[in-house]
């Protein structure tokens, strides 16, 4: 039985597969993902550098999906130190999941809030639940306006999951969606460090990092110029990262032994400020509580 356990979802491309291997070097890594065959490649590469690794196939998109990979984890019975819930997508079409919900919000959001959920119980005293988000859910934060952004347009976690959102939003294809769904990321860490004092939950803003997969829609010549002119300058660019600078950052903040909650962290793990929506309790409460109400009308 190893001495510590991380488990870390959407392990297998840009923050996610850096994080996976330095979370190696503390414990063994549980690499939550939906497609097997990247999964065992990660694992397989965790492997060859020493590390432990064990795969768990979870589409974060289907609720059923989630809870039997939240099963999974908990039958495997490992000391498990921290959980972050880094996977995402920001689609640039709309689309639906199974159940008909905006798949933005449903792989964002309400996924990571089932998983979490479902750990929670198993969760000993101390360990450490990360969250990444994005500053984009702020409407006053400079860059992400300048880049088309409008912040969250919440309604409430019905009308989210239906793909609607508050009038006045982002001209971009799918930015509504994912500010919304980061949004509810956030007020969900800050309203559960409330709720569970016992375990310590926290939120990551890693940085606007061009190159990573979360641009898996755009077109060739984008990614490609992302990923080799861009990420490698990155870091030099104020609020900008590249994959292997915020895996170093986000596994100093799950691996942090100190008893700090609720805390939101930047780019280079300072404490930040969201929008003052977020952050006022009686709406991220509200978040909480309408997506728990969301949820229970669908079986388990």
């Amino acid at each position: 039985m190893p001495d510590k356990a991380y488990v870390i979802t959407g392990p297998t491309s840009g923050f996610g597969r850096r994080t996976a291997r330095e979370l190696a070097r503390h414990g063994t890594v549980v690499l939550v993902g939906r497609d097997a065959a990247k999964l065992d490649a990660a694992r397989k590469g965790i492997e060859a550098r020493g590390g432990k690794a064990v795969p768990v196939v979870c589409d974060l998109s289907d609720l059923t999906s989630v809870r039997h990979a939240a099963a999974r984890i908990i039958e495997l019975g490992l000391p498990i130190a921290g959980v972050l819930n880094n996977a995402g997508i920001f689609p640039n079409r709309p689309g639906r999941n199974a159940l008909g919900w905006d798949i933005a919000y449903a792989t964002n959001h309400l996924g990571p809030f089932v998983f979490t959920e479902t750990l929670v119980p198993h969760l000993a005293d101390g360990t450490q639940v990360v969250f990444v988000v994005s500053a984009v859910e702020d409407p006053e934060r400079k860059p992400a306006t300048m880049a088309g952004f409008r912040g969250a347009r919440y309604i409430s976690a019905e009308a989210s999951a239906r793909g609607e959102w508050q009038p006045g939003g982002s001209k971009l294809a799918g930015a509504d969606a994912y500010a919304t769904s980061k949004q509810c990321n956030l007020a969900t860490v800050l309203a559960f460090a409330r709720e569970t004092p016992r375990l310590r939950f926290n939120a990551i803003e890693p940085g606007f990092a061009p190159g990573t997969n979360l641009g898996r829609d755009a077109n060739r010549f984008l990614r490609l110029l992302s990923k080799y002119v861009l990420s490698p300058l990155a870091p030099l660019i104020k609020y900008w990262t590249n994959p292997r600078t915020a895996a170093r950052m986000i596994a100093r903040v799950l691996t942090n032994t100190s008893d700090a909650t609720g805390i939101y962290y930047d780019e280079k793990g300072r404490p930040m400020r969201g929008s003052a929506q977020v952050h006022d309790p009686a709406f991220n409460a509200r978040v909480v509580a309408e997506t728990r109400a969301l949820l229970e009308t669908v079986p388990a």
